[in-house]
């Protein structure tokens, strides 16, 4: 990061006036362009649908280079803090910016241990939804109402406060989203248990049942705790954007991560895995699966492979990598056999890594595929994987909802747009409007 101030002169050739645009450097990556006085010195905006060509704020926490493969929490490589670390110690990373010491860390494994369970009254509110209800509608309701009963962690100027909030929305996602489940097949809950680690617990809650002794897989729960991992933060995507910006208005913390939840749901985002199986359930047998790769290579045809490629990398994604070697992992541990997707899906994985059409665009299976596999592999229902993902990003929107709050240049979010509707029209008494129904046009037909 440079101290010398450098400009862009963006010219007006309409009226031959010039503005002088500072020019703002990172550590690393692209220089960015302050348009923050752009409005008030020009009277323009910029036009950006989706912000893929703006920054939004100034972050510490996440570094992506797309077109290198690259992704790093505060500095460490994702492949080094997947095959060393564990979840717990990149929760701390990413909320206080370092690595703990081994009595911080234990301080902190305390402190999110003693924070799993939630309040019996929730139970409740679980009754409320239909048992067929999807389990990220679960996640979204009961998480925004955590602000009803953890009053004591709701005052976002508060910095103490804002730590116990953090601690108890990584702490209680995993109680949460097993509850979700237990509660869609009609089992009892779970309670969560304080003398197993983060993943263990979550597998537990998952699975166990009272009346027999449930026995923690600890290559399974290496898989959970990896998948935590590599899902922990991945900079101002839509889900993190969402958080920050409902965050912006001052909103509690519950209700801004219920809001990062709602975001995450959606198939383009944190449903793509989810995607995944739906894709090879419907490429139904091994014999179909050259038909399939030779639809996807036709533009006029509608059908997609998912879990193949990225819009942030066009490299390598640097999570499939770990993803990948833990899935075959998962897969000789379990001993699958006959399980016609997870056939469909490593002979469909074999050819996109050998097809030339592939390799040339780039289109490697990346971490949803491999993450699809994983989760089918160890008898994780397909509407939970977009829950297990919220659980793993929970860590990484608190750790940007906190560094935005404690921002002294915070604003409140208010995106600009390109009007391009009708200009200044007069009133018109309904007998002289137009005698065209809307609702036969659209959805009454």
């Amino acid at each position: 990061m440079s101290d010398k101030k450098k400009f862009y002169t963006l010219f007006d050739n309409e009226n031959g006036n010039s503005y002088e645009i500072p020019i703002l450097d990172g550590t690393v990556g692209p220089d960015v362009l302050d348009i923050t006085n752009l409005y008030k010195e020009s009277g323009l905006f910029t036009f950006d649908p989706g912000f893929t060509s703006t920054a939004s704020c100034k972050s510490k926490i996440t570094y992506i280079d797309g077109e290198q493969g690259i992704l790093r929490h505060r500095g460490y490589d994702i492949k080094e803090l997947a095959e060393n670390s564990n979840f717990m110690e990149v929760c701390y990373l990413l909320l206080h910016g370092d690595l703990p010491s081994a009595e911080d860390q234990n301080k902190f494994k305390d402190a999110i241990t003693n924070h799993t369970m939630i309040n019996e009254q929730l139970m409740f509110l679980y009754r409320g939804f239909k048992r067929g209800a999807h389990p990220m509608a679960i996640m979204v309701g009961v998480v925004g109402a955590l602000s009803a009963f953890y009053h004591d962690s709701t005052d976002i100027n508060d910095p103490n406060q804002r730590m116990i909030a953090s601690h108890r929305l990584i702490a209680k996602m995993p109680t949460i989203g097993a509850m979700a489940y237990k509660y869609s097949i009609g089992q009892p809950y779970v309670y969560p248990k304080n003398e197993l680690t983060y993943s263990e617990n979550f597998l537990n809650m998952m699975f166990a049942v009272p009346t027999e002794k449930y026995e923690i897989n600890k290559v399974l729960a290496k898989a959970i705790d990896k998948f935590f991992i590599l899902h922990a933060d991945h900079e101002q995507n839509a889900s993190t954007s969402t958080v920050r910006l409902a965050g912006s208005s001052n909103a509690n913390p519950f209700a801004c991560i219920a809001a990062g939840i709602a975001s995450l749901w959606g198939p383009a985002h944190g449903g793509a895995n989810e995607a995944v199986i739906k894709m090879l359930s419907e490429i139904g047998t091994k014999d179909k699966i050259n038909e399939y790769i030779e639809k996807s290579k036709d533009k006029n045809d509608p059908f997609r492979l998912m879990g193949f490629g990225h819009r942030v990398y066009k490299n390598y994604d640097p999570r499939a990598t770990v993803m990948k070697n833990t899935a075959h992992e998962v897969l000789k541990e379990l001993n699958i056999k006959n399980d016609p997707l997870l056939e469909i899906a490593l002979e469909l994985e074999e050819i996109a890594l050998n097809d030339e059409y592939f390799k040339e665009k780039k289109l490697y299976p990346n971490v949803d595929f491999y993450s699809g596999i994983i989760l089918k592999a160890m008898g994780i229902p397909t509407n939970m994987f977009t829950v297990l993902f919220a659980i793993g990003r929970t860590a990484g929107w608190v750790s940007q909802w906190k560094e935005m709050i404690e921002d002294p240049i915070k604003k409140i979010g208010r995106p600009r747009q390109l009007y391009i509707g009708e200009n200044s029209r007069n009133y018109k008494p309904e007998e002289k409007r137009e005698k065209v129904s809307l609702f036969k046009r659209l959805w009454f037909k």
